[in-house]
């Protein structure tokens, strides 16, 4: 009898440790001293990890031509969030390969040593975001939360977590937590022609939005700096196409010779973003 009880408690700890396996489990610390970026990533188990990036992607502030006026916008608000000044969290958005996240990652290597650092998290799962904060919010570094391609479709549950966390909710509230997003669409859901038919004309004259485009404006709005990036003109695309093969050591005549080239390159490719000049710049400085 007594051997059955026991078969029968150890039976019942086996499932119990299984139920536990399965059941949401607290966020945990990550090793801080692993690197200077992180990435939340959620298993289809429904646990939360932050995991270290061990090969951050090498950018500098200098490398970054042609959006000088960007550039500055985000540094000196960058500067005064590790600095323990007001900061803005920021919304980048325009075209796209003009930038937008190679800028964020600029200012994360330019202000590592100073105690900056980034977590990656997706839009799916940013219903998690006040986890995330509340692990780092003791901490004496600089974190930038950071969601890349941010963009959402109507009902989704990320939308309305952002909205809560960027209106500053109780639960959400920390010092040294900024968010920064990056961008296609200005007002991050999409817009229909149909809802034009919701403006109102009053009977002096302004034009007010309706409800359905007002909701969709209330969460960019949220965010406190707004940077603009514009498609480059050609002069602007080949002088980005110059700087990344002097930081891949082409001679200055090998530069001048590879113009043409990289203007064929841009049309083939139907654009003449900085990601596609630098895609030219490692593809003709392999060549050489």
């Amino acid at each position: 009898m007594n051997e059955k009880f026991e078969r029968l408690i150890d039976r019942a700890e086996y499932l119990l440790q299984r139920i536990e396996q399965i059941l949401p489990q607290p966020l945990s610390a990550p090793d801080w001293n692993a690197s200077i970026a992180y990435r939340y990533r959620k298993r289809s188990s429904g646990h939360g990890n932050l995991e270290p990036v061990r090969q951050v992607g090498a950018m500098r502030l200098e490398d970054l031509k042609e959006i000088d006026g960007q550039k500055e916008k985000i540094q000196r608000n960058t500067l005064q969030f590790v600095e323990g000044k007001p900061a803005n969290t920021v919304l980048l958005t325009g075209a796209r390969g003009t930038g937008k996240s190679s800028l964020i990652r600029a200012c994360l290597h330019a202000y590592a040593e100073r105690g900056l650092r980034l977590i990656e998290v997706d839009k799916a799962d940013l219903v998690d975001l006040p986890d995330i904060i509340d692990v780092v919010a003791a901490r004496p570094e600089k974190f930038m939360v950071f969601c890349d391609d941010l963009s959402f479709e109507d009902g989704e549950p990320g939308y309305k977590a952002l909205k809560s966390i960027l209106d500053g909710s109780v639960s959400a509230a920390s010092p040294n937590v900024l968010i920064y997003a990056t961008s296609n669409r200005r007002h991050l859901l999409p817009e229909y022609m149909k809802e034009n038919l919701t403006y109102k004309l009053t009977d002096d004259g302004e034009v007010h939005p309706g409800e359905v485009v007002e909701e969709k404006i209330s969460l960019s709005e949220r965010f406190g700096l707004w940077v603009s990036f514009y498609p480059f003109s050609q002069d602007e695309y080949l002088a980005i196409v110059a700087q990344w093969l002097r930081s891949f050591h082409v001679a200055e005549p090998a530069i001048a010779a590879a113009r043409p080239e990289s203007l064929v390159w841009a049309l083939e490719r139907g654009s003449r973003s900085g990601r596609v000049a630098y895609q030219f710049a490692r593809d003709y400085a392999g060549k050489l």
